[in-house]
């Protein structure tokens, strides 16, 4: 079996959203690709024929290109990106032979127009939109000097709103203070968000872009377009997840925004409608929900909404409806939650498509708007496959489905497929974007596997190379892959990183401990407000399973895992202090009470532990550091410096406390990372480092730094 090298990474393609045009017959989607030479992730944007007759085509190269939304009448499609032209970036590791390299004796010219950048100033976000009937290059919409953050078009196709930033004048000025390198001066709470930066006072509005902009040839900003005073956005993480506008074909365009005294103490959010004319906004919700993702039904008469609580996040977000003067549960019943990044698909008045969190599985759920009634579908998806993405339009639903082997590509069905109980002929995969990776390298099979823990079934799901046959084969090296949130939940999918491990004969199991989503409140809430003590107790008993079925190496078992899997490692090495040979702990926090203040997510503690000052002993008792004197086991320890979701600091803190107690560790840092794993030569460079890490750490390897990312031996270090 040969390896997958981590080079090939380069020549990733990664799905991202689709869109199906209005009568069904086509989709827009989008992917990321990397460019080792700048060493950044592009963005492509692509259209493609839902009946598979013709290979997708590409419309745009892009830093950034995303939100791909049709026109009314689907002949023109609108996109966000920062972009001062089409990129000309090679994309991946393409052969160079036959390509001739253009020599461009012309100097840089400082760009200033529409969009560009002013001076060495990076383009701003603005709405682009190709005329596909016309052809040609997209054309700019929008000029806002704070860019464009959202969009949506009028039902007359002939306006677009769109939210930006509008900062006072006073405002502008310290902008260019900050951007000058002046310092941060705040009074807020939520004072900073990871990926966002240090917070200022500046509102977002919803802004109507004419038909000048939208039909013509001038780019609106914010002097052009009609502001609309009263739909602002308001709200501690509002700086993510923005107003989210929808227009709907009443006229009126709902958003989410908050209006109560607290805006950066808590998590809610209500739902608003206003007219694209000014004048006052409506709340429709009752201001003790957090509410998302509002989008009109097809006639404008109701709105569906995820719901989620705004103090406890273990409760399951339901999907709701408000019908124009209330708003009823539609999966309250259910005990699931929606999944993360779930949309509405409305198919009638009556009726929309959306996607659950079932037991390990996002399923696709079709819903009575009345709350009368709601039904699974589509077991076509089968256990080996996760759904990523539902978009429909006309009679034409399109899905992003992610297969361990298959990789993750766009497909199309007919709606009134979707409840066919095996595959239907008609599901049409659009798109094999890794098709040369998957056909040169031995993907990972995968299997769902169960154990039982303290009365409790736990389940997870085993990646493992082809040629291994659990049970028959001899036991092997397993690599323990945590997931994150905690309320979050894994299942099969397309991951380059578990290609990675596989292909060097390692298992991969990711198990779905308790505290995680999917499986209901009650499964979820017996971690809230006492972490590492039900998460650990899964996990570990999970790992005893695949030992006791003959699977695992005991001896060669390791830990992996970002954000709260990370978080899950330290618990896991200070209670457990002989299950691992090795652990990655990446970006985590191990001091919940440092952590307070530090981070972005101080409403989230207080939500579930309350201030520190009030609740020490069980903030203490929920930090790995209390109990780092256990660790035993070798820690490679990873951190973005500019992550505020979990802070440096804190794998700084465990890294130096575990040295101390006589661990072997190892500290990674990247020091311009937000919680995220970032620009090409990182990811390869994380998965240098783990590799790395677990061959030097185990027993069978005859040379422990024959795989060093940097050539040192352990003595050196």
């Amino acid at each position: 079996m040969s390896e997958l090298p981590l080079e090939a990474y380069y020549d990733l393609t990664q799905v991202g959203e689709i869109a199906v045009s209005p009568d069904g017959t086509r989709a827009a989607f989008t992917t990321a690709e990397s460019d080792p030479d700048a060493d950044e992730s592009v963005s492509s944007l692509f259209v493609v024929p839902t009946d598979g007759s013709r290979d997708p085509h590409r419309l745009t190269r892009v830093s950034g290109a995303s939100s791909p939304t049709w026109s009314p009448d689907g002949g023109r499609l609108a996109f966000l990106a920062a972009r001062d032209e089409d990129s000309d970036l090679r994309v991946g590791r393409e052969e160079e032979e036959n390509e001739e390299e253009e020599e461009d004796d012309e100097e840089d010219a400082e760009s200033n127009g529409p969009g560009g950048g002013n001076g060495d100033e990076e383009p701003k976000s603005q709405v682009w939109a190709f005329d596909l009937a016309l052809g040609g290059d997209a054309r700019q919409i929008t000029d806002f000097a704070e860019g464009v953050r959202e969009f949506d078009w009028a039902p007359d196709g002939e306006r677009i709103g769109v939210t930006a930033r509008d900062p006072t004048d006073a405002e502008s000025a310290y902008l260019d203070e900050r951007r000058d390198g002046g310092p941060v001066e705040t009074e807020r709470v939520q004072h900073k968000l990871d990926g966002v930066g240090y917070l200022d006072t500046v509102t977002s509005y919803l802004f109507v872009v004419g038909e000048d902009a939208v039909l013509g040839d001038d780019a609106a900003d914010a002097d052009s377009a009609r502001k609309l005073e009263d739909a602002y956005g308001r709200g501690a993480f509002e700086g993510l997840s923005g107003l989210q506008p929808d227009w709907g074909e009443s006229g009126e365009i709902a958003f989410v925004s908050y209006r109560g005294d607290d805006p950066d103490s808590t998590l809610a959010t209500d739902v608003f409608t206003v007219s694209p004319d000014g004048g006052d906004a409506k709340r429709i919700t009752d201001g003790d929900l957090n509410c998302n993702a509002p989008t009109w039904s097809p006639s404008g008469d109701r709105i569906a909404f995820a719901a989620g609580d705004a103090e406890n996040w273990c409760i399951p977000t339901e999907a709701r409806v408000w019908d124009g003067e209330k708003h009823v549960s539609v999966t309250g019943d259910l005990d699931r939650t929606l999944a993360r990044g779930s949309s509405f698909e409305w198919v009638d008045d009556g009726t929309f498509y959306t996607l659950v969190g079932d037991e390990a599985r996002t399923r696709v759920l079709r819903c009575d708007a009345t709350g009368a009634d709601w039904e699974r579908t589509f077991e076509a998806q089968g256990d080996d496959r996760a759904v990523a993405g539902l978009s429909i339009g006309g009679d034409t639903a399109a899905l992003g489905l992610s297969h361990p082997s298959e990789g993750h590509d766009p497909y199309a069905v007919p709606v009134d497929d979707l409840g066919a109980d095996e595959e239907p002929d008609s599901l049409t995969r659009l798109a094999a974007v890794n098709a040369d990776l998957t056909a040169e390298y031995e993907m990972p099979e995968v299997r769902r596997v169960t154990f039982e823990n303290d009365g409790w079934e736990i389940s997870g799901v085993l990646y493992h190379p082809p040629e291994y046959e659990p049970g028959e084969s001899d036991p092997a090296p397993t690599v323990c892959a945590i997931h994150g949130g905690p309320v979050s939940y894994d299942e099969p999918v397309f991951s380059f990183a578990h290609a990675v491990l596989t292909s060097r004969g390692y298992l991969v199991f990711r198990p779905n401990y308790r505290g995680g989503s999917s499986f209901g409140r009650q499964f979820c809430e017996t971690l809230h407000g006492q972490w590492g003590t039900v998460e650990a107790s899964d996990i570990a008993a999970g790992i005893d399973n695949l030992v006791d079925r003959g699977w695992t190496d005991p001896d060669r078992v390791f830990g992996y895992g970002f954000s709260y899997g990370g978080i899950a490692q330290g618990f896991l090495v200070t209670q457990y202090p002989d299950l691992f040979t090795a652990a990655a702990p990446e970006h985590g926090i191990y001091d919940l009470r440092s952590a307070y203040g530090t981070d972005d997510s101080h409403v989230w503690m207080e939500n579930e532990y309350g201030f520190p000052w009030e609740n020490p002993e069980d903030i203490d008792a929920s930090s790995a550091i209390t109990d780092v004197g256990n660790v035993e086991t070798p820690l490679l320890v990873a951190a973005g410096g500019q992550d505020w979701r979990c802070p440096p600091s804190q794998s700084e803190q465990l890294y130096v406390a575990a040295q101390q107690a006589g661990a072997d560790c190892r500290l990674v840092v990247y020091e311009d990372e937000h919680h995220n794993i970032g620009d090409p030569d990182r990811a390869i460079h994380r998965l240098e480092e783990v590799t790395a890490w677990y061959r030097r750490h185990d027993p069978e390897t005859s040379d422990p730094n024959a795989d060093d990312p940097h050539g040192r031996d352990a003595d050196e270090e």
